[in-house]
């Protein structure tokens, strides 16, 4: 059954126009229906008790309305909530909403597992599992705004679980979803995408003309590095993302995990600064979450402030920045291998408020881009 939340907005008030008609219900009724696809989400047509029941009825049974189940909900004692999806295929995915002052940035999968398998990333280990379909991405965001207590976020980051610019037609859906002020309605400028440079994927999006902004997965300056933590970076090395950025034409920027011994070393902190003056790039510097999935170390707290200041002497916008959600399974792919959910299984019990505190950790990033 095609889902009505796959449509963009303009798309689905055609579709819905067209059975209306075909019901002999008046066309006014449009007006009705597609708020309550996304501006104001109800679960079931049903529950669209403006409309009479007869044509919720008929909604319901022609044009049923997806849902992601709540399988884990996790709060971290610094604000960071993590929550674990079940789609309609008993597949799982997760995302992260980050509070920070009045800003609510929700972090989103694209795909269930990734077949990208960088080193210090858990989702990786699972592999691409399938594509999320457009609905599915956006509607993480659907799913806070129906929950019990709403929650609309202000940001969204393309960080979550899963390479979005492999899954290009439906992400590209799914930015429409939610930029378009028929539907979500959140700015071009406030959702980011997240891509560890595939460059077709690169160029689609450059097309849009959107503002939307655009993180690199970068982790290392030299391919030969980046290789061996990054496998991509042999189909789609360094200088080639770089040749992508630069016909971008916004402002980019570099996403950077700092990991002991591999990437954080001085004459790193000299390659990347090159890098990212030739981008007009800044530099988020993150710790390596040690749930990553690898045995790799996070860099020292001395060395990642060192290799800050450095960058910055060089006249490079980086930001340090502030560790996360480590109380919880935050890491990207995380709390799914937490849960021994690599494949579907057939009944996960619900968990929907569950707590964890582990007392005497530093907290740290809730995922690692890019997964």
């Amino acid at each position: 059954m095609t889902q009505i939340l796959g449509f963009a907005p303009d798309d689905a008030a055609r579709v819905l126009g067209e059975w209306l008609t075909a019901r002999g219900e008046p066309r006014y009724r449009v007006s009705q229906l597609v708020p309550r696809l996304w501006q104001r989400p109800v679960r079931r047509w049903a529950d669209a008790t403006e409309l009479p029941k007869a044509l919720r009825e008929g909604l319901d049974a022609e044009w049923p309305l997806g849902a992601l189940a709540l399988d884990v909900r996790q709060e971290s004692s610094d604000g960071a909530v993590k929550y674990l999806w079940r789609l309609p295929d008993r597949q799982a995915v997760e995302s992260v909403l980050i509070p920070e002052g009045a800003r609510r940035t929700l972090c989103i999968s694209s795909q269930a597992g990734c077949p990208l398998r960088c080193a210090f990333c858990a989702t990786g280990t699972m592999g691409l599992l399938r594509d999320l379909e457009a609905w599915e991405i956006a509607g993480q965001v659907r799913e806070l705004l129906l929950a019990p207590e709403p929650v609309r976020p202000t940001n969204v980051v393309f960080m979550g679980m899963g390479e979005p610019l492999l899954n290009w037609p439906a992400v590209s859906i799914a930015l429409t979803l939610l930029n378009d002020p028929a539907a979500l309605g959140i700015g071009a400028r406030h959702i980011t995408v997240s891509t560890v440079g595939i460059l077709p994927g690169l160029a689609q999006l450059a097309k849009r003309p959107e503002q939307f902004r655009l993180a690199v997965s970068l982790h290392s300056p030299t391919s030969q590095t980046r290789r061996a933590i990054m496998p991509i970076d042999r189909k789609y090395p360094i200088r080639d993302v770089m040749t992508a950025i630069r016909a971008f034409k916004r402002r980019v920027t570099f996403e950077y995990v700092l990991i002991a011994d591999v990437n954080d070393r001085d004459e790193d902190g000299d390659a990347l600064a090159k890098l990212a003056k030739e981008a007009g790039a800044m530099v988020n510097l993150l710790p390596l979450h040690p749930g990553g999935g690898s045995e790799l170390q996070p860099s020292a707290a001395s060395r990642m402030r060192a290799f800050s200041a450095d960058l910055k002497a060089r006249g490079i916008e980086a930001v340090l920045r502030r560790s996360r959600g480590l109380d919880i399974d935050a890491a990207c792919g995380q709390l799914r291998i937490a849960r021994g959910d690599r494949r579907p299984r057939e009944e996960v019990p619900a968990e929907p408020h569950r707590h964890v505190h582990e007392p005497g950790r530093v907290r740290q990033q809730p995922g690692t881009p890019h997964s």
